[in-house]
């Protein structure tokens, strides 16, 4: 025993060569863009833009409808753009007791279903809020095709989301190869 301490080597090291706390530098990953899921969020994020921009242009605080408008289309981008951030940077990845591809997908379902109602009462309450042919109308009437529009890509992201939950056409290596977007 008394010859332990003579055949021990020992190495040091600076807290300049790692030893400490590393700090992750957040990159973009181009590929989700490229991907499905992110070309969907990128449309949902454009779209949905044009119809709060289009309808905040117009006195929609005078009408109740276009509240509930405003408020989905709002409040859906605001979370798209997070979700978007949080699977660019792969922040997805680092929160791992997540389970992201059910999260999405019932973040799809519940935003085809609120721009279903918004779709509906922002057309509905076209005619009845202003004048045809006139600058209001025409907002109106393009923030329902918009809203329309954003709910099918929402609906579109619903189905994708809902096959990556299932595990429809790939398994656990290849799944965790593709970050979790197809």
């Amino acid at each position: 025993m008394a010859e332990f301490p003579s055949k021990v080597s020992t190495r040091t090291s600076s807290p300049a060569q790692g030893a400490g706390t590393s700090v992750s530098v957040l990159r973009p990953d181009l590929g989700f863009v490229r991907s499905s899921l992110g070309a969907l969020m990128l449309l949902q994020l454009v779209l949905g833009l044009l119809v709060w921009a289009l309808i905040a242009d117009t006195p929609y605080h005078l009408y109740p409808a276009y509240g509930w408008v405003m408020f989905v289309a709002v409040f859906l981008w605001l979370v798209t753009i997070v979700f978007f951030i949080l699977y660019l940077f792969q922040l997805h990845m680092k929160m791992y007791m997540v389970p992201w591809p059910l999260v999405l997908m019932i973040f799809n379902v519940g935003a085809t279903v609120l721009y279903i109602t918004a779709f509906i009462t922002c057309s509905a309450a076209v005619e009845l809020t202003s004048l045809k042919g006139t600058r209001p109308y025409n907002q109106r009437a393009a923030a329902s095709f918009f809203s329309c529009v954003v709910m099918i890509a929402y609906g579109v992201s619903a189905f994708f989301s809902f096959q990556a939950w299932r595990g429809v056409g790939s398994n656990a290596a290849t799944s965790q190869m593709a970050g979790g977007y197809a």
